[in-house]
C-alpha cells in the first residue's frame, strides 16, 4: 500500500502520524471518520478504547492526513465501498482494543479486506525476531 497527501474519498483508509506510529481510520466524510480509539488514546486503559465516529479534525488531532493508495493486487481483495462503510459503522461502540492484536490498523484492514492485520506490529515482530536470531 502506498500513501499520499490528498483529499480522501468515502471508504478510503486514512492515517495520521502520531510521534513514532500512525493512527488509522475509515474516511466517510469531513464529518465522519470511523476509527478504533483516538490518536491520543494510547495512555488510556484498553477497556476504555472503543470504535467511534468523529469528524476529520478530531481524527487528525493536529496532524496531516494521508490516504491509502492500494496496489493492483490489494484492489482485487478489497470489499466494495458500500460494504467497507457498512462494516465500519457496524463496529461503532465495539471494544477489545489490544495494541498487538486488535488496534486501529487491524480495524481498518478488517473493514476493507476482511483480514485483521497490522504492518506496524508485523514489522516490530520481525525486528524482534531478527535481534533474537543475531544473538544466537
Amino acid at each position: 500500500m502506498n500513501w499520499i497527501h490528498t483529499t480522501p474519498k468515502p471508504s478510503q483508509i486514512v492515517r495520521t502520524n502520531v510521534s513514532f506510529y500512525y493512527h488509522y481510520g475509515i474516511f466517510i466524510s469531513e464529518d465522519e471518520v470511523i476509527q478504533f480509539g483516538l490518536p491520543d488514546d494510547p495512555g488510556k486503559p484498553a477497556e476504555q478504547i472503543k470504535v467511534l465516529s468523529t469528524d476529520v479534525y478530531t481524527f487528525l488531532c493536529g496532524g496531516n492526513i494521508e490516504v491509502a493508495i492500494p496496489t493492483k493486487e490489494e484492489k482485487k481483495q478489497m470489499f466494495s465501498k458500500q460494504d467497507i462503510i457498512k462494516a465500519a459503522r457496524a463496529r461503532i461502540g465495539e471494544g477489545g482494543y489490544d495494541i498487538l492484536h486488535n488496534n486501529c490498523e487491524h480495524f481498518v484492514n478488517s473493514c476493507v479486506f476482511g483480514k485483521s492485520s497490522s504492518s506496524f506490529v508485523d514489522s516490530v515482530r520481525e525486528k524482534i525476531k531478527e535481534k533474537l536470531k543475531n544473538k544466537t
